[in-house]
C-alpha cells in the first residue's frame, strides 16, 4: 500500500473514497510479493498491481464491493486445474490479499492518510494492519512512528493491543521490508492471537557511482531505473558536472575516499567504482571493504583486477574482505557499450540483493521467484490441490 503513496495520498486529499486490496502472504510461485497493492477509487479508477494481471479483475471486483459494504475482507487466490484460467493464479502459486475499505467516516482513515503523507514525503514509515482475528479488529490500522498522535485512534477497539502492535511495526521499520507477525491479544506473541501484516517505506537506497566516465552516465540511469538514490563523485572538477550527469540525484567534486568516508551510508548501499586509476582505486576500495554496504564493484580487466588485488593485499585488507569485491564488475552479458555494461552491473545488483544466481532460466532448475528473507513461510500447496477462493472477516479455523 505504501508503494503506492504518491497516488494515494492524493487521492485521500481530495477527500476520495478507495478501497486498497494488499498481498498479505504468498505461497509457490506468485508473481508479486507481499506488500503489492490495487487501489480503486469511488470513481472506478484503479492504480498497483496485486498480480502481474493473474486475479486483477477478481481483486478490482473486490475493491468495488468493499467501498460499497464498508467492510475490509481478506481473500484467498489458488491454483487449481479448474478455476486457475478463470480467477486462479496459472504460474501455480497462492496469495492471500487483505482488502481494506479507506472511506471518508473509516475509523482509520486518519491513521491512513498520515501514513500515505509521510511515504509520498520519502520519511520511514509503519503501516501495521491486521489480517487474522477477531472481526471487530480485522483491518485495524496502526501507524508507526506516531509522535503526533499517542492515544488509540478514534474509533480503535479496546481489545486491540496497541503499544505491541506498535512495537513490532517498529521494529519492522528498523529492519525494512515487509512480515507478518503473530501476537496475543494480551499483546505476548503467540500463535493464534492476532495476525498482523507489517510494510514499511524507506527512503531510497544509495548508489554511488565514483568516476565520471561515459559509462557512469548509463549506470546512473540504470541506478534510477532500479529505483536508487544515485550520486556520482569525482576528483576532477572538469568531468563532475551537473550538465554530464543530469539525471543523477548528486553529483560530488571530491577526492572518491575522502567522500565515502564522510557521507551516510548503510547496510542497502551499492558503491561502483569506476574508476580504475589506482591512486583513486585502492584508498576507496580499501574504505569500501571494510564498511557494511550491500554491494561493492569496480571496473577494469582482469590484469587491473590482478594488480588492483596486490595493491590492497599491500594496503591491509585480507582474504575476507577482498571477497565482498565484485571485480571486474557485473555479470558476464558480452557487454560493449556503456549501454549495455551498465545493464550488467545492474543485474548483478540485482542477483546480489534477491540472491540470483546470474545464469540463463532457461535449463534452470532454480525457482523463479524467490522469497525474501522477511517474508511470511508459505503455506505448502501440491500441484492439484484445489483452493477455493474464501471471503471472511474472522480468522480461518
Amino acid at each position: 500500500m505504501l508503494d503506492l503513496a504518491a497516488e494515494l495520498s492524493g487521492w485521500a486529499a481530495e477527500g476520495r473514497d478507495f478501497a486498497v486490496a494488499t498481498v498479505v502472504s504468498v505461497g509457490g510461485s506468485a508473481p508479486r510479493p507481499p506488500g503489492a497493492a490495487l487501489a480503486v477509487d469511488g470513481a472506478g479508477t484503479a492504480v498497483g498491481s496485486v498480480s502481474g494481471g493473474c486475479v486483477e479483475g477478481a481483486v478490482y471486483d473486490l475493491c468495488v464491493q468493499a467501498l460499497q459494504d464498508r467492510e475490509p475482507v481478506v481473500e484467498r487466490f489458488g491454483y487449481s486445474d479448474e478455476d486457475a484460467f478463470v480467477v486462479g493464479l496459472t504460474c501455480g502459486g497462492v496469495i492471500e490479499v487483505l482488502v481494506t475499505p479507506v472511506t471518508r467516516d473509516a475509523p482509520d482513515r486518519g491513521t491512513y492518510e498520515a501514513a500515505l503523507r509521510a511515504a509520498a514525503r520519502g520519511e520511514p514509515v509503519a503501516l501495521a494492519r491486521v489480517v487474522r482475528g477477531p472481526a471487530d479488529l480485522l483491518g485495524t490500522a496502526v501507524r508507526a512512528p506516531d509522535e503526533d498522535r499517542p492515544a488509540p485512534a478514534h474509533g480503535t477497539p479496546a481489545s486491540l493491543p496497541r503499544e505491541r502492535v506498535t512495537a513490532e511495526a517498529l521494529a519492522t521499520l528498523a529492519a525494512g521490508g515487509t512480515r507478518t507477525v503473530e501476537i496475543s491479544e494480551d499483546g505476548s506473541h503467540c500463535p493464534g492471537g492476532l495476525t498482523l501484516f507489517v510494510e514499511t517505506r524507506v527512503p531510497p537506497p544509495r548508489m554511488i557511482v565514483f568516476g565520471a566516465i561515459d559509462f557512469a552516465s548509463a549506470l546512473v540511469r540504470a541506478g534510477k531505473l532500479l529505483g536508487y538514490r544515485v550520486t556520482v563523485c569525482d576528483a576532477r572538477p572538469v568531468f563532475a558536472t551537473r550538465a554530464r550527469f543530469p539525471e543523477a540525484d548528486e553529483v560530488v567534486v571530491d577526492w572518491p575516499d575522502r567522500y565515502l568516508r564522510s557521507t551516510q551510508t548503510d547496510p542497502r548501499t551499492v558503491l561502483c567504482v569506476l574508476t580504475h586509476d589506482a591512486k583513486f582505486d585502492v584508498p576507496l576500495l580499501t574504505a569500501a571493504l571494510r564498511m557494511p554496504v550491500a554491494y561493492v564493484g569496480a571496473m577494469g580487466s582482469r590484469r587491473t583486477h590482478a594488480d588492483r588485488e596486490d595493491r590492497l593485499r599491500a594496503a591491509g585488507l585480507g582474504d575476507a574482505e577482498l571477497a565482498r569485491l565484485r571485480s571486474p564488475i557485473g555479470l558476464d552479458l558480452g557487454a560493449r557499450t556503456p549501454e549495455e555494461t551498465a545493464m550488467s552491473i545492474a543485474a548483478e545488483i540485482v542477483a546480489i540483493r534477491r540472491g540470483g544466481t546470474g545464469a540463463p532460466l532457461t535449463g534452470s532448475a532454480s525457482p523463479i521467484h524467490r522469497p525474501a528473507a522477511d517474508r511470511a513461510p508459505a503455506r505448502r500447496t501440491t500441484p492439484d490441490t484445489v483452493i477455493t477462493t474464501r471471503r471472511s472477516p474472522v480468522r480461518p479455523g
